[in-house]
């Protein structure tokens, strides 16, 4: 039987894990609010300052707060520092100048900044999506027309 503390785990950081659960599910929360809002319901000066201020702070989290503990949890807790170079396996990744065949060093603190240009683009993308969802909903589909031989919608005349 192996005793192992997940808790006392490199790749356990409590802080990031809970940002970005937190972050989801508030965003999960918006959703599920939009979903039973009746379209077209006057917003009061009160409601518009309570989701102006929701939204600020679900944006706060997703880029402050998360980007900003996956670097620390680089930083600090993995160890990926500037010094440590990263070869992959086989060494595939080592730099011309250390003797490989790559044309660049690559150090395991750019790995994590291109991680985290990931969560923010994430981010950014559900964001994106999001918005365009909220401008949408509502809106029925339209109906199809029946098609002509032809693959021409069929139109009656008079």
């Amino acid at each position: 039987m192996l005793a192992i503390d997940i808790l006392k785990w490199p790749g356990m950081n409590q802080a990031f894990i809970v940002s970005l659960i937190l972050t989801l599910a508030l965003t999960g929360l918006a959703l599920w609010y939009g979903k039973r809002r009746p379209i077209g319901t006057p917003v009061s000066w009160g409601e518009a300052m309570l989701g102006a201020t929701y939204a600020f702070f679900v944006m706060f989290l997703a880029y402050g707060v998360v980007p900003h503990q996956w670097l620390v949890h680089v930083q600090n807790e993995l160890g990926w520092q500037s010094d440590k170079m990263l070869y992959g396996p086989g060494d595939i990744f080592k730099s011309q100048a250390k003797g490989g065949s790559f044309p660049f060093d690559i150090n395991y603190s750019q790995v994590g900044d291109i991680i985290v240009t990931g969560i923010y683009g994430l981010f950014l993308g559900l964001h994106v999506w999001i918005w365009v969802w909220w401008q949408k909903r509502g809106k029925s589909a339209s109906t199809e027309l029946e098609q002509s031989s032809y693959g021409r919608p069929l139109v009656k005349k008079g």
